[in-house]
């Protein structure tokens, strides 16, 4: 066995190592999770346009049975006009399609984003003290199935 303070550890850029991930995903996956998985992860996109301006955008990930929201912003001159609500719902129909059972994301605890998520009928699933910026961040999730 050799001594692992001889390795070198590179600091690289993350499309060097896109490669190394994408040949080894599967068996990867496979290792952590105690079972053959094949991981079909697809990235989603959606934009809401007013007058042909962007006004909200959204980034979703589905992969196997979940679907986990990125980021989902409206301009703060265009809130509370349902562009937000609208594109959730499109988040959970997308999810649906691809059989997830549910839609999960992080915003801060006791933020507007809980609240707007909370409404839309979103739970607390796990509290992360000090999780992003040090401050505590709740998971929430929605059951679709």
């Amino acid at each position: 066995m050799s001594d692992p303070s001889s390795h070198e550890v590179a600091v690289v850029r993350p499309e060097e190592i896109a490669p190394f991930f994408t040949a080894s995903r599967v068996e990867a996956d496979s290792s952590f999770w105690g079972f053959r998985v094949i991981w079909h992860e697809q990235v989603h996109a959606l934009a809401v346009r007013e007058d042909g301006r962007t006004v909200g955008a959204a980034l979703f990930e589905v992969a196997a049975s979940l679907a986990k929201v990125r980021r989902l912003v409206v301009l703060p001159e265009a809130r509370r006009r349902g562009y937000g609500r609208a594109m959730v719902t499109r988040i959970e129909e997308i999810a649906n399609y691809y059989n997830c059972h549910k839609v999960s994301l992080e915003v801060p605890k006791d933020s507007a984003a809980e609240a707007f998520f909370t409404a839309c009928g979103y739970r607390v699933e796990a509290t992360l003290p000090q999780h992003t910026f040090k401050l505590d961040v709740d998971v929430l999730r929605k059951f679709l199935l």
